[in-house]
């Protein structure tokens, strides 16, 4: 299963995420699920890294990816991290068994 941990502050802004976990809805390298959420996980990791710039912490290994942007920064990565959460909570609902997103308040 993925986990996808969003880090929430108590105003609703998201400063970013942690994914850890793989679907296993198939052979490594086969899964879609994985491929579909990873592929979201990197645009926005490289939309906040190499497009706006924004001062931030990303990592990513095999079936993990941290990205956490600063609190100075949080107003310009709102919407691409928004956009995001969007995606994986609809994902969530059509694949519950193999997708759980929760939010860490910080």
């Amino acid at each position: 299963m993925i986990q996808a941990e969003l880090f929430v502050r108590s105003d609703g802004t998201i400063l970013g995420f942690r994914l850890t976990g793989h679907a296993e809805t198939a052979e490594y390298g086969q899964d879609t699920l994985c491929a579909f959420v990873s592929s979201a996980a990197y645009m926005t990791a490289n939309t906040i890294t190499e497009v706006i710039r924004a001062d931030a912490c990303a990592q990513a290994d095999d079936g993990y990816m941290y990205v956490r942007v600063s609190e100075q920064d949080a107003p310009k990565c709102r919407e691409i991290l928004a956009g995001f959460q969007l995606h994986l909570l609809g994902t969530e609902e059509q694949y519950p068994e193999y997708l759980k997103v929760i939010n860490t308040e910080v």
